[in-house]
């Protein structure tokens, strides 16, 4: 049986990971240091800790499940604990890929994201529908990273990835610089930034006079289909042309020339994993 060692089990996201792997076929033994997280996982799992030295001692895989900020320097003070052969699982491309994962050649560097509940999805129960979130009744795809070690460890830990992230649909594999991009570049430097975009642009029509409720509904609804005819979902589906011209009208008010290169360019990306590794 594969043993894991679950560090930050007793935060947000460490409850997540700890019940979506209780009654799978791993060995948990969880790790958390403040004691309002070693109560919250006893509440909301009735699972006890362990000392980190201890469970580290006996891990095959190491999954952490701790804050960007604090990985590099989490790693850091327990690379030397590990046995050789240790698969370290992390859930962001933030520290890996600004450099600072201890250097280690006989351990496994896996990284793994989940890309949350699909917009357009064939969800038809209530709870499902509710869990924007995903991993716990929405199924969901994910990406994956081998950073170092060998090939028969990726199965394993795309096999834990699945487990921790469940229900999930496609495992999709990447480089971690291509995890990179996704996030934050892809994901949050243009989705979140775009989506609050929306809501200041929804914000802007009820200033102007439309009830709030009339300009939500207008607009989620409109984004329905502008989505599905933008990514080919709706193939028949086409933009009028009054909405073509709109288009033409608005892109040189709202973008920058040049804003995709900025954003995606590799120092920017650089630059914004290792702003959220030094948050």
């Amino acid at each position: 049986m594969t043993r894991i060692a679950l560090l930050g089990a007793g935060g947000k996201m460490g409850v997540r990971l700890a019940a979506n792997l209780r009654g799978s076929r791993f060995e948990v033994d969880h790790v958390e240091v403040s004691a309002a997280g070693r109560e919250r996982l006893r509440q909301a799992e009735g699972a006890e800790c362990v000392g980190e030295t201890e469970a580290l001692a006996a891990a095959d895989v190491v999954l952490m499940a701790v804050p960007d900020r604090l990985i590099g320097r989490i790693a850091h003070g327990f690379i030397d604990k590990l046995r050789p052969g240790t698969a370290i699982i992390m859930l962001d491309a933030a520290a890996p890929h600004a450099g600072r994962l201890p250097a280690r050649a006989d351990v496994t560097y896996f990284v793994t994201h989940p890309c949350h509940p699909p917009l357009f999805n064939e969800e038809t129960e209530a709870a499902a529908k509710r869990d924007f979130f995903g991993g716990v009744h929405a199924r969901q795809h994910i990406v994956c990273a081998l950073m170092q070690g060998p090939e028969a460890h990726y199965a394993l830990c795309e096999e834990i990835a699945r487990t921790i992230y469940k229900p999930v649909m496609r495992a999709h594999r990447c480089t971690v610089e291509q995890l990179a991009i996704l996030e934050p570049a892809l994901s949050e430097t243009v989705g979140a930034t775009f989506s609050l975009a929306l809501r200041a642009a929804v914000d802007e029509a009820v200033r102007r006079g439309v009830p709030r409720p009339a300009a939500e509904d207008f607009l989620l609804g409109h984004l329905t289909i502008e989505l599905a005819i933008a990514f080919g979902i709706f193939p028949e589906g086409r933009f009028s042309d009054g909405a073509l011209k709109a288009i033409a009208e608005a892109r040189p008010v709202i973008f920058r020339d040049g804003w995709l290169e900025r954003v995606f360019a590799p120092e920017a990306v650089r630059r914004s994993v290792e702003a959220i590794c030094d948050a």
